[in-house]
């Protein structure tokens, strides 16, 4: 429901972790390939070579040290807004008002009537909470087509119903929308957490 980019985030882990696995390949390789090692100490060095020459080509005047040092500071600064911006794109989506009505198009009674998700989130939360047969229930707001929707994760007891609770949570879901004059698209999910494995078993009739 909310607009996480799990495409992007496939791709870069498939990435690293075939970056990872080539790395643990080579080190496998030179630490039992002989033949492997050899080539390889030989082309380290070379690199080495290069590199120094390449430093001796790009000192700042008057001073000892490559510009190049320079470029790599801004190469990884550049990669750290990167993450930066990453990780704030995950789990974005959520909304603050859950039902919006303007007011009237003359001017007799001007203004507009808001329902914040708060309030609708706090309010079918402490309704589930009433039940015996739920240990938690975590209520969210996002926006989904245009629009508010719930997704309503909970966590029954052992040995409760899922339809039971399912059904029950419609109802108030449909009660929510009655007061909102509107009707919500619901993700209902449910979990069983820790507090679910751990507490006593209770029948429900």
């Amino acid at each position: 429901m909310n607009s996480t980019p799990r495409a992007l985030n496939r791709i870069l882990l498939g990435l690293c972790g075939l970056v990872l696995m080539l790395a643990g390949t080579c080190g496998a390789a030179l630490a039992y390939a002989p033949g492997f090692a050899g080539p390889w100490q030989a082309s380290t060095l070379q690199a080495g070579i290069q590199i120094d020459r390449i430093r001796q080509g790009t000192t700042l005047d008057g001073q000892s040290d490559s510009w190049l040092w320079i470029v790599l500071a801004a190469a990884l600064l550049l990669v750290a807004v990167l993450g930066t911006v990453w990780i704030a794109a995950q789990g974005r989506g959520r909304t603050g008002v859950f039902a919006y009505t303007p007011g009237p198009a003359n001017d007799d009674a001007p203004g507009s009537v808001t329902l914040t998700a708060g309030a609708a989130e706090q309010a079918l939360r402490a309704a589930l909470l009433e039940r015996n047969d739920l240990t938690n229930a975590v209520v969210t707001t996002w926006d989904f087509r245009g629009g508010p929707a719930l997704k309503v994760r909970l966590f029954p007891r052992k040995g409760v119903s899922p339809y039971a609770i399912t059904a029950v949570t419609t109802e108030l879901i449909e009660a929510l929308d009655l007061v909102a004059g509107q009707r919500t698209p619901v993700l209902i999910s449910i979990s069983s957490g820790a507090r679910s494995r751990f507490t006593r078993t209770e029948r429900v009739s």
